[in-house]
């Protein structure tokens, strides 16, 4: 008899994956074992207060941050940083290389060669990049709880008296960091393969949905309708996401035919699949970023003796915080900011992957369409096309809470409306849950194929 099986079912019976998914799971628990170690030096009943004045506004780079940290900035943990200054020197290092003729020759000769020396030097830029954020994140919240409460959450600068305890902050601070990518690539290389950062990532933001969760039924008056509409709010959100992530516009291609001793056989037709959302969550984050730069610089001059400065860079700092539905301001600059980012960032990938020369060396065409650069032409405006659709769809991602926050207004649900900060877990959150969970999966079920366990017919 005929019996179709699942190879999952065997999924702990293979004794190679079963080691690899213990090994993820002890690493990701060592992960979140550290992500409760504070820095050294933080004022503890401060930054309670703080939190306490603060919970809620949600939307702003603080609350991103947050999320990518699964909760250690809001504690401000030795991981505060998570591994967020790592994606950001990848980030830069990827719009380098086009811009640069050098780097791009050395990635098109010896492709590996050159992925290796992209990655060295993105672990020499994270360095940096982290000490740099630190040094941000330190003072925004100072700058922000001397608003709030007249006090200082983590005394920090170099003057005579405190350039030792701030550089011990710095160093831990930043060794942290470090630790938590370490982490991440022992999970690639032991663990489940090449999804280290993404599930250290992804391990932060479920970390959070208990705590958003008991926030949300903390108030009796709205807890059931908050419940309902979240619920509602995560499963649209999730079908959208998973359709616009597996959306794909297959370019037909042909393919020569082989010589098979004195015959040729007949050309074979293919395709060629363009993602529509080929850039992933890569333009929330560095749109975020980008837009919270001026709140970074304008942190060191809000304390400033003369009062008119002081006004002027509190100013900056409130507006580029994004918190609250009143900023219209800041979530428009942050819409166009990331539709324009998808947009500049797809065709930084689309030209470096160079598929036009790629299926001239091969011997592929595109009907119609001539080989190599009018190929890589054509698909460029393919590509740019179906981008739009994906483009303006993470634009809503990114502000969600805002519009939800309008909603909740709009019928009359102002203390609901207060807990928009919760969404970002429904909207930029899932995105990288649903992106990791798909991913995770793909690479599970190829170990499963590898070991033979697939899905088949076996006969009885």
């Amino acid at each position: 008899m005929k019996t179709t099986f699942s190879g999952w079912r065997y999924l702990w019976k293979s004794e190679d994956i079963r080691r690899k998914l213990i090994i993820t799971f002890i690493i990701l628990a060592v992960y979140r074992l550290a992500a409760n170690v504070p820095a050294p030096g933080v004022n503890f009943e401060v930054l309670a207060a703080f939190r306490a004045s603060t919970s809620g506004s949600g939307g702003n780079f603080l609350d991103f941050l947050d999320l990518l940290s699964g909760g250690t900035v809001s504690n401000f943990s030795l991981l505060s940083m998570g591994v967020y200054p790592y994606i950001t020197a990848q980030i830069i290092l990827q719009l380098l290389i086009p811009i640069i003729p050098a780097l791009q020759r050395k990635m098109q000769e010896d492709p590996r060669e050159g992925r290796r020396w992209q990655e060295k030097w993105t672990y020499y830029l994270a360095v940096p990049m982290a000490a740099l954020s630190a040094i941000g994140q330190i003072n925004i919240f100072n700058s922000l709880s001397m608003q709030a409460q007249g006090a200082l959450i983590l005394p920090f600068g170099f003057s005579a008296d405190l350039w030792v305890k701030s550089l011990t902050v710095l160093v831990a601070m930043t060794a942290g960091t470090m630790f938590a990518i370490w982490l991440g690539e022992l999970i690639s290389e032991y663990g489940i393969r090449g999804q280290g950062l993404s599930l250290v990532i992804f391990s932060g933001i479920v970390s959070q949905m208990p705590v958003n969760l008991a926030s949300l039924l903390s108030d009796e008056t709205t807890r059931w309708f908050m419940l309902i509409f979240t619920l509602v709010i995560i499963v649209l959100t999730v079908f959208a996401i998973v359709y616009v992530q597996q959306g794909r516009r297959n370019v037909p291609v042909m393919y020569p035919g082989r010589r098979m001793g004195n015959r040729m056989s007949m050309p074979v037709k293919g395709t060629l699949p363009l993602m529509v959302n080929l850039s992933g969550m890569i333009p929330l984050i560095f749109a975020s970023a980008i837009l919270q730069f001026p709140a970074i610089l304008a942190s060191y001059f809000t304390n400033s003796a003369n009062a008119g400065v002081a006004s002027f860079f509190t100013g900056i700092q409130n507006f580029f915080g994004g918190t609250g539905t009143s900023n219209w301001g800041y979530w428009t600059l942050y819409f166009l900011m990331v539709v324009i980012f998808t947009f500049f960032y797809t065709s930084v990938l689309f030209d470096q992957q160079n598929y036009g020369e790629n299926l001239k060396k091969v011997g592929a065409t595109v009907p119609g369409v001539h080989t190599g650069a009018p190929t890589q032409k054509y698909l460029s405006t393919v590509q740019r096309r179906i981008t739009l659709p994906g483009a303006f769809f993470l634009g809503v991602v990114a502000i969600m809470p805002f519009l939800l926050g309008l909603l909740l207004n709009a019928l009359n649900l102002t203390a609901a409306s207060s807990q928009t900060g919760l969404f970002l877990v429904s909207s930029s959150g899932l995105l990288i849950v649903v992106g990791v969970v798909r991913d995770t999966f793909m690479n599970i079920d190829a170990e499963l194929k590898l070991h033979g366990y697939q899905d088949s017919l076996l006969v009885r």
